[in-house]
């Protein structure tokens, strides 16, 4: 069995080359680090927080936050901080680069994730991160869900590590899933909601998590969905003349999906020949076509039907003191 990072970090010793190391990782994938800062995690220690961006584009960054006692010279650590910068890297490149988009059709970005993961204070034998995403309609919308993504005991033993490159995939996967069965709710203000991740989102058998099963059509339909939302409407949609890119083979919604990055691939070169995307001159990127622009009556109605889905509904008769109990 791979070695399980304690999630105890005030059992290691502090890691005092993290910033060289993770500023060496980051060169290697292209990512120039912008801002970085000393950091305490919920439960108290000490974290670094590194703001990361392109480096010929500093005004689109994402956060990497970690451990003090994150060794990135472990061997199973260094591969995934490898990968999980890479992915980082590609996603520099989208519009708004911390934007997902749910199977239900509600854009979002997420924002204020906190890592690692504690233990929970409440005596629940669960392992936390705390985060929250906003509505991306390109309204500057108020609405918006404050998340505790609570991991269980026998979960947290197939995680390598409590730490983000281990778990923002995943845990971002959860809450879109969650969102998808109607158990959270975008507000105005309010609590956070939970998030639960448990073994159902993951394969024993085939050791890799899964979320929604997914067929063709249904990924082109997503696909399309978040070339119109996150490109044509969070890339500038039709006032500009050319809206941005966005990155169509992420490997975070080939998970989401339940498919392959080249599956992925398959649905966005049928969507070219098929005129609802443009391609860019590397075909991983697309941007709406006028066609798919149109249809924004369309993703508009899908977006208003799920946020009416995800709303909390009552009985009114009881509501009225109209009940049989």
């Amino acid at each position: 069995m791979t070695e399980i990072a304690p999630f105890a970090p005030n059992q290691l010793a502090p890691n005092a080359a993290l910033p060289a190391q993770i500023a060496s990782a980051c060169a290697a994938a292209g990512i120039a680090i912008v801002a970085s800062e000393a950091a305490t995690s919920f439960s108290g220690e000490p974290t670094t927080r590194f703001t990361l961006a392109l480096a010929n584009d500093p005004n689109r960054t994402l956060q990497l936050e970690l451990s003090n006692t994150f060794d990135t010279t472990r061997p199973q650590f260094a591969s995934q901080l490898a990968l999980f910068l890479t992915e980082t890297a590609a996603r520099l490149h989208n519009p708004q680069p911390a934007s997902l988009l749910t199977l239900s059709g509600i854009p979002l970005t997420y924002s204020g994730f906190a890592w690692p993961f504690h233990e929970s204070t409440a005596g629940a034998d669960t392992s936390l991160v705390h985060g929250q995403i906003n509505l991306a309609d390109g309204t500057d919308s108020p609405l918006h869900a404050k998340i505790a993504a609570a991991m269980t005991v026998t979960f947290r033993d197939i995680v390598k590590a409590p730490e983000q490159p281990f778990a923002e995939s995943f845990i971002l996967n959860a809450v879109r899933k969650t969102l998808d069965q109607g158990q959270l709710e975008l507000v105005k203000s309010g609590n956070r909601q939970p998030v639960p991740v448990t073994t159902r989102y993951y394969s024993v058998r085939s050791e890799k998590f899964v979320f929604n099963d997914t067929s063709e059509p249904q990924r082109r339909e997503f696909l399309s969905a978040k070339t119109f939302w996150l490109s044509g409407v969070l890339g500038g949609g039709a006032a500009a003349e050319k809206p941005a890119p966005v990155w169509l083979l992420d490997p975070r919604d080939a998970q989401y999906l339940n498919t392959t990055v080249a599956d992925l691939k398959i649905s966005v070169e049928a969507l070219a020949r098929e005129g609802v995307i443009t391609l860019s001159a590397d075909p991983a990127w697309a941007s709406p076509s006028a066609a798919l622009l149109a249809k924004k009556p369309h993703y508009e109605a899908e977006l208003a039907a799920a946020l009416q889905f995800i709303k909390p509904t009552f009985n009114e008769e009881m509501r009225g003191g109209h009940t049989n109990m």
